[in-house]
């Protein structure tokens, strides 16, 4: 079996079990290295600060609002008034996009209220649940529903949220509720839809570990959250992490600091991923891996025109473990503002960011655009990351990326400017959209990629299904996995809500000479894939069939 970074060597085909070897449907190209970047957008007309994939596979992307106009206008003569805004009380242009991955296609929508530093989730249903923001946004609570006739648009509901939340974090819960953790100088959180329990509906629960976590300038924003399967929360800020039951406001447990003593939250901007879940194990072993940041003091020492280098440490941590500690090591590069995903591999890829200053408007220098992916597996003999190919376009503050169901990986943003500014400026406003196509979608590998044929689209946790697919030449039985993947919300490095749950194998069959069926049981416990949408990919030899979304439900 190849190993598990490494892609797999088609002299396999040699082998007698080799099947014969079918016409496969064309998949999107990549280098046979470092993969391959397309520009898919040359401008959409929005910066996409926020972006978050539904399972119709569209893409809301969003900016804010408060900086003047964009670059693309409301249709039919349109229009946003608000009193509030700091720079224009009529804006006819638009400060939020629908793109269409099939298609590569987008057309405007309406957003209202300041979206500006905000936060979100998908409910059970699809929806995506958006929280917070600037000014007038930063209560507001705004739902957009996937449609298939194009009239969907935001709806809002001003002041919802119990206090302020203008950088906070977003997390689905067991129960389909979401909670929202932090904000600027908001160290407390609160439930989406509200609390109806004797606390009252508009409680908020201050959270005294945010309040210990804070740097000179009050900030541990965006702090790095995850569902456990033990069903608590582990929050992460700046140095420092804990086990949180979020029921009783309690901490359980209080995990070692990062050894390398760099703060990793806005605006040191490092990032955050939970390891894929493997419930093919006797023992669920969760690990929590954090790369990047920046110095404590960069954000000062950037205002006065000194960028200092940013933190190359990645910490793994076993968080189930009796006695945890960090396994520190360096990437090849430093980074500030990069975005961590997981790839349908369970790898993880770290992309976009900058090696010098922090987040911060006009605080980042020297961008990284060389992605890294990341090895997962424990034995790896010749290193954990590798280097990829160079994207042709920096992406600094305010980038953003998504893993989209055929593998490819959605990029765009970068404006690290108060305003749009095109011209006179070190890094321009981006308002492109590009892909950036990983090492296992090179037509090289299409003879063994999977081709997934029918799965159940509807799930009950726990439930047994099977997967039939097509693979026209090598299959390697022991190599061969089902994985689910939530799509996440991604703004300012971090990507709220990401998971992936390797799906209980039952064992593969095959039902003609290019066809198998694949038997897994659904996530065991709403604690492991809470309820909600998910893509389901199979990988045979590290190389991974495009997705079919599938729902798991909460009952």
């Amino acid at each position: 079996m190849p190993h598990s970074c490494s892609l797999p060597l088609l002299v396999l085909a040699l082998l007698p079990t080799l099947l014969s070897i079918n016409s496969q449907p064309s998949q999107p190209n990549a280098g046979r290295q470092g993969g391959e970047w397309r520009l898919l957008q040359a401008s959409v007309g929005i910066s996409a600060m926020h972006m978050q994939l539904l399972h119709d596979n569209r893409v809301v992307l969003f900016d804010r609002t408060d900086f003047g106009r964009s670059n693309l206008s409301l249709p039919d003569g349109r229009c946003r008034y608000d009193s509030k805004d700091t720079v224009l009380k009529t804006d006819c242009s638009a400060h939020s996009v629908l793109y269409d991955v099939i298609t590569n296609t987008f057309r405007p929508l309406m957003v209202l209220t300041d979206t500006w530093c905000s936060s979100g989730a998908v409910s059970p249903d699809g929806d995506l649940v958006q929280t917070g923001g600037y000014n007038d946004g930063d209560r507001a609570v705004r739902s957009f529903t996937p449609c298939g006739d194009g009239s969907c648009d935001w709806v809002e509901f001003p002041n919802y949220l119990s206090r302020r939340r203008w950088y906070a974090t977003d997390q689905i819960l067991p129960d389909g509720r979401i909670i929202v953790i932090g904000g600027r100088r908001q160290f407390s959180y609160e439930f989406y839809p509200k609390n109806d329990d004797n606390r009252g509906s508009s409680s908020f629960l201050t959270l005294h570990f945010l309040i210990e976590t804070r740097d000179e300038n009050e900030n541990n924003l965006y702090p790095f959250v995850h569902l456990l399967p033990d069903g608590n929360l582990f929050v992460f800020a700046n140095t420092r992490c804990i086990s949180l039951n979020y029921r009783t406001n309690t901490v359980v447990r209080e995990f070692p600091s990062i050894p390398v003593r760099v703060p990793r939250n806005y605006p040191s901007s490092g990032s955050s991923v939970m390891l894929p879940i493997d419930e093919n194990k006797d023992s669920l072993d969760v690990e929590i891996l954090i790369c990047g940041g920046a110095p404590t003091g960069s954000y000062t020492q950037a205002l006065q025109g000194n960028f200092i280098r940013a933190s190359s440490s990645c910490g793994r941590l076993k968080v189930t473990d009796k006695n945890p500690s960090w396994a520190m090591e360096n990437m090849p590069v430093a980074r500030v503002m990069g975005d961590m995903l997981l790839l349908p591999t369970g790898n993880v890829l770290i992309i976009n960011g900058v090696e010098f200053g922090t987040a911060g408007w006009e605080l980042g220098r020297s961008p990284v655009t060389r992605p890294l992916i990341y090895c997962t597996a424990d034995d790896t003999p010749t290193g954990r990351f590798s280097i990829m190919a160079p994207s042709p376009r920096p992406r600094l503050y305010h980038s953003t990326a998504a893993l989209l169901h055929d593998g490819r990986i959605l990029i765009g943003g970068s404006n690290p400017h108060r305003f749009y500014n095109f011209t006179d400026v070190n890094y321009p406003t981006d308002l492109s959209l590009e892909a950036y196509l990983p090492p296992y979608l090179s037509p090289e590998h299409d003879k063994i990629r999977p081709r997934i044929l029918s799965a159940d689209q509807l799930l009950r946790v726990g439930q047994t299904f099977s997967i039939t697919f097509q693979v026209a030449g090598y299959l390697e039985a022991s190599s061969l996995s089902a994985r689910i993947v939530s799509p996440p919300f991604t703004t300012h490095s971090l990507s709220m809500n990401l998971r992936m749950v390797v799906l209980k194998s039952a064992g593969v069959s095959r039902s003609t000479s290019d066809k198998y069926v694949l038997n897994v049981a659904g996530p065991s416990k709403a604690e492991i894939a809470p309820p909600g949408y998910y893509m389901l990919f199979v990988v045979n030899s590290g190389i991974p069939s495009s997705a079919v979304w599938i729902k798991i439900l909460s009952h």
